[in-house]
């Protein structure tokens, strides 16, 4: 029996966070050591709620939830009540446990955690992000011997191509770009692989309106009603017959690496542009021929980035863990 990897979640929940929460708290693949939560979707109380309740509905209630930064590191707040709901993940009205956070800020459990699986290569832990990088960003600046505690970071942001809260910007990142190059950068000083999966996979694997239905007829305002009724909001929102599973696909690329294409890429994170502040440009250039003109020369941040995508088989699979009535 293959041994469950060590997964630690940073959400800002979110619908697509809950998708990638559910999925996380019920794989027997996954080990969920701890949940922090970062304002970005919602405010950081609304998406400590929002996170307790996934988890509780999921019967995971001994799963750590630390509250960490309220706000990016320079940048206003800008939430995404317009896309989540009112109070962040889909405006359910079931109501949320009688939980309080983990005394310690989310970068001083990150640190703990990640300390404590320094010793040996199996307990590793992989660090999962699903949200703007602020808390990670402290954590890598403030204890950079942590990062002997991860086998790698999976980060759901950035884009090659299109951006969705700009043109060129996807939303994580362009809600805290200072906080996603201080991670590429820290990454890169002190050698933790990164997986990138952004905008070019993000919504790819889906699912229908029809198939909500059947999660949500299960009913008892479990797991596979829930996620049933987030697939069905989007749907709702955005008038489509379908909707991405999102943050779930990058737990799906924990699981299941197999499923996604990547390439090894140099990635920098823009912080200035007038139209191009927080995206992430890809250096896709072939470094062998004459470079003398380029005053940036070659960035030291490389990546792998998922380029595509099995959708039908992230999507069966998130489908299959959540559906607990057929497990």
């Amino acid at each position: 029996m293959t041994k469950p990897v060590p997964v630690i979640l940073d959400v800002d929940t979110g619908v697509d966070d809950a998708c990638g929460l559910l999925l996380a708290a019920l794989h027997p693949d996954v080990e969920l050591r701890a949940v922090t939560c970062v304002g970005g979707n919602a405010s950081v109380d609304d998406v400590f709620s929002n996170t307790v309740k996934v988890l509780d509905i999921a019967g995971r209630g001994d799963v750590p939830v630390a509250r960490g930064a309220a706000r990016p590191l320079l940048e206003p707040v800008s939430h995404a009540r317009h896309v989540h709901g009112d109070d962040g993940m889909a405006d359910l009205g079931w109501p949320s446990p009688e939980r309080r956070p983990d005394p310690r800020h989310a970068v001083e459990l990150l640190a703990d955690l990640l300390s404590q699986a320094a010793g040996r290569a199996d307990d590793r832990v992989t660090l999962v992000t699903l949200a703007p990088l602020t808390n990670i960003a402290l954590l890598l600046r403030t204890y950079p011997d942590a990062a002997a505690g991860l086998r790698e970071i999976v980060v759901m942001g950035g884009a090659a191509n299109v951006g969705n809260a700009t043109a060129s910007a996807e939303f994580n990142v362009w809600h805290d770009p200072e906080a996603a190059a201080i991670v590429l950068e820290s990454a890169a000083e002190l050698d933790v692989p990164v997986l990138m999966y952004g905008l070019d996979v993000f919504y790819d694997p889906k699912v229908t309106k029809e198939q909500a239905a059947e999660l949500i007829a299960i009913g008892g305002r479990g797991p596979a009603e829930l996620a049933g009724r987030l697939i069905d909001f989007q749907c709702g929102r955005f008038g489509q017959p379908d909707a991405t599973i999102g943050d779930a696909g990058a737990v799906c690329a924990v699981i299941d690496r197999a499923g996604l294409s990547t390439k090894r890429l140099p990635v920098r994170v823009e912080l200035a542009g007038t139209y191009s502040r927080g995206r992430t440009i890809l250096d896709r250039r072939d470094w062998s021929g004459d470079i003398a003109h380029d005053p940036q020369g070659m960035v030291s941040t490389c990546v792998e980035v998922a380029l595509s995508v099995d959708a039908d088989r992230y999507a069966e699979l998130w489908l299959r863990t959540v559906n607990v009535a057929k497990r």
